[in-house]
């Protein structure tokens, strides 16, 4: 029979003080820049099974605001499309639609290589 080891687990308190009570570090919240601050890069890049998407990065703000933008940038391309990991993605080739949405709404932007 093999022996089991036993998992090392790091980075956990222990405390037999029954009134002890663990505080967890809080994640600073970022806020979200205005329009007018933002440097946003828009490229085109290839996914999974050759499709193309648009992608714009960049963003310095919290998720939610991040969504919102998404969603307006999708039913303005009536496209479908994503937003994950601090990015949008939209289902086609929309550059010039976002690039003119965006000056719109008052944010800076670039043409970037992806």
């Amino acid at each position: 029979m093999a022996k089991k080891k036993k998992k090392r687990i790091e980075g956990v308190v222990f405390s037999t003080d029954p009134d002890f009570d663990y505080e967890m570090e809080a994640e600073e919240a970022v806020e979200t820049l205005p329009p007018q601050q933002q440097q946003l890069r828009i490229s085109l890049t290839r996914l999974k099974g050759n499709k193309v998407v648009t992608k714009i990065y960049n963003f310095v703000g919290q998720e939610g605001d991040l969504k919102d933008l998404g969603k307006r940038l999708k039913s303005k391309c009536g496209c479908g499309g994503s937003v994950k990991d601090g990015e949008i993605l939209l289902q086609g080739d929309f550059r010039p639609l976002v690039q003119k949405e965006l000056t719109a709404m008052g944010y800076k932007h670039k043409l970037s290589g992806g």
